[in-house]
């Protein structure tokens, strides 16, 4: 069997084997094939099914910011059956990226789309009843296009190191302090992955295509290794994400004003999230619903945030509607499927619905001002969506 020789190239901690092997091997296989798998085992089924919190006290449930991912809407009901056993007002919206999907009466989508006033990708969230997204053939084409697009992302990230892209390389390198061995160890995996994934892609479901694969594969790899290669492989491949994120072209994605023009011809709610990422979005005066001021990536501005919604709405021109303060908990549900030790913690800590910024004392401050609250957004969003 042909292996390559990483350990010999200058690495000052003994982490990397003297040779590995360079041909796929069966455990490479099946590691494979377990990381884009959709089907879930008994064990992530009961991951999903054992929300080990519960709210009982809460009565309103608002989440209009989350990502199934692959697990089963039944799967997902069941949970928030039990985190929230005592709601009596919900208003619960999936928003996969890029693709359409449904939970009883409404339908939702996060998209992608390219701001060209100021350069930049964006993304909003689109919030439909149900039955309107009947007539969306066009908005879903739009879909389909900018899933693709998406995803091809992860074919950029793998050639970069497989090619490889030297001045990304070097820079990843810089910054994360990787050795030569390191990123030997890491280039030769994921040419195994870029193997596999050209000899079965057609057997592969979308869903699958996706930067994460990379990440995953490798913590498969953590038994036969150690954590402590498998920690600094993690940490140079999330810096080559980062760059290859950074240089992704835009204009292949549809101009944000597209997006909402079509969406609007669905009467659906729009909504613009992540407000620290996209703050010239917020000033760019386009034709949405609300802002959401917190999520738990983006939360260092939601105080202002709300008086900035606060102060637009009180110069509001007669007969625009007022902008409405939304809370994002931007839950990812394939995050749970994983074993404990393997998810990441911050993500795996997200709950759909559960939003503490609602009842933070000094937060509450600024929305008592706002007149908003999760029944009175709830109210007013299901009355925008009826149309």
């Amino acid at each position: 069997m042909k292996t390559a020789e990483c350990s010999q190239l200058g690495e000052p901690i003994p982490l990397v084997p003297k040779t590995i092997p360079e041909e796929i091997t069966e455990e490479d296989r099946q590691a494979f094939f377990e990381v884009v798998s959709i089907d879930l085992n008994d064990d992530q089924r009961a991951r999903i099914l054992n929300a080990e919190k519960a709210y009982p006290g809460q009565k309103t449930v608002l989440a209009v910011h989350w990502h199934p991912e692959h697990v089963p809407m039944p799967l997902i009901r069941q949970r928030i059956d039990t985190m929230f056993p005592g709601r009596e007002q919900e208003l619960i919206i999936p928003t996969q990226h890029n693709e359409l999907m449904e939970y009883d009466d409404y339908s939702g989508v996060e998209v992608d789309c390219y701001s060209s006033g100021f350069n930049q990708k964006v993304q909003l969230l689109l919030h439909f009843e149900k039955s309107r997204t009947a007539d969306a053939g066009v908005l879903k084409g739009m879909l389909e296009h900018t899933f693709r697009y998406r995803s091809s992302q992860l074919f950029d990230f793998i050639r970069t190191i497989t090619r490889p892209d030297e001045d990304r390389i070097s820079l990843a390198a810089r910054q994360t302090g990787a050795s030569d061995a390191v990123i030997c160890f890491v280039q030769v995996y994921v040419r195994k992955i870029e193997k596999m994934l050209e000899e079965n892609l057609s057997n592969i479901s979308p869903r699958s295509v996706k930067n994460k694969i990379l990440r995953n594969f490798f913590d498969r790899l953590r038994p036969a290794y150690g954590d402590g290669l498998i920690d600094r492989s993690q940490t140079f491949l999330t810096e080559i994400k980062r760059l290859v994120k950074l240089d992704f072209p835009t204009q292949y994605f549809f101009r944000t004003s597209e997006i909402i023009e079509e969406a609007r011809a669905l009467n659906a709610g729009i909504v613009i999230p992540h407000p620290e990422q996209f703050w010239p979005v917020l000033l760019a005066e386009y034709d949405v619903d609300g802002i959401e001021v917190w999520n738990p990536q983006s939360h260092r501005y939601t105080d202002f945030l709300v008086s900035v919604l606060n102060e637009k709405n009180r110069q509001v021109r007669s007969g625009r509607r007022p902008l409405l303060v939304f809370m994002g908990d931007y839950t990812h549900m394939g995050e749970k499927t994983r074993r404990p030790e393997d998810q990441n913690p911050e993500k795996g800590s997200r709950e759909i619905g559960f939003q503490p910024a609602w009842d933070d004392l000094n937060i509450g401050k600024t929305l008592i001002k706002s007149g908003w609250s999760r029944e009175s957004v709830i109210a007013e969003y299901k009355a925008r969506l009826a149309g």
